[in-house]
């Protein structure tokens, strides 16, 4: 006597704002038996709302999109609902973008010019909860992870305060004045603004403060 195994092919919803997007990833559904297109939105807030109608296995998401982004609305998936994994499908492969996304929930993170067995296997992954990232995007998490932090991170309230005012073109005296503490305490926040942006003069530090916007 034989058991009869049904078989569930994995649900998969679309996520772009780009119809020809949608439409060339819904033919390629079409290709493989055990995937199976369920649902389609063009955006974040559509993608919440028609997740919820639908349950779908996976997610393709798209990372930029018109009002609420990939990375917001795969936040709010996760949250919402957990048993749905989210993969994300882009064109872009910047580091923050690809840290934002798979801190937001998303299982993996794959560029557009995917072929379609790295994706149908990389939806198969998700589907069973394991990770997929494309070899760029390994590359430039890897990469945004060994640059420096940006300056001025460490500065305080009040030495933001301080370095405004050292934009503005204030001297010690008169920054202490605005301030209404002594010039002797000024001259010790303009030495740990010097120290902590790791540039030698006044001049150097206003440069770097106005490149990086650092002022209060």
């Amino acid at each position: 006597m034989t058991t009869e195994q049904t078989f569930q092919p994995i649900r998969v919803m679309l996520v772009d704002d780009h119809a020809m997007v949608r439409r060339g990833l819904a033919t390629f559904l079409m290709v493989f038996d055990d995937l199976k297109l369920v649902c389609e939105a063009e955006s974040g807030e559509d993608a919440i709302r028609r997740c919820a109608e639908s349950m779908p296995d996976v997610i393709l998401m798209d990372m930029v999109m018109p009002g609420m982004d990939g990375a917001s609305a795969t936040r709010a998936i996760h949250q919402q609902f957990p048993a749905v994994q989210v993969l994300a499908l882009t064109s872009f492969k910047e580091g923050e973008l690809i840290k934002n996304a798979l801190e937001a929930g998303a299982i993996g993170y794959l560029l557009k010019d995917v072929s379609a067995e790295e994706l149908a296997r990389a939806i198969r992954a998700a589907a069973s909860g394991r990770a997929t990232l494309s070899p760029e995007a390994a590359q430039a998490l890897v990469e945004t992870a060994n640059q420096p932090p940006e300056p001025g991170l460490d500065l305080t309230e009040r030495e933001r305060e301080v370095l405004t005012l050292m934009i503005e073109g204030l001297n010690n005296t008169q920054i202490a004045g605005r301030l209404s503490v002594s010039p002797s305490t000024i001259k010790s926040h303009v030495s740990n603004i010097l120290s902590k942006l790791g540039v030698a003069s006044r001049t150097e530090a206003v440069t770097l403060a106005l490149r990086h916007k650092l002022a209060a």
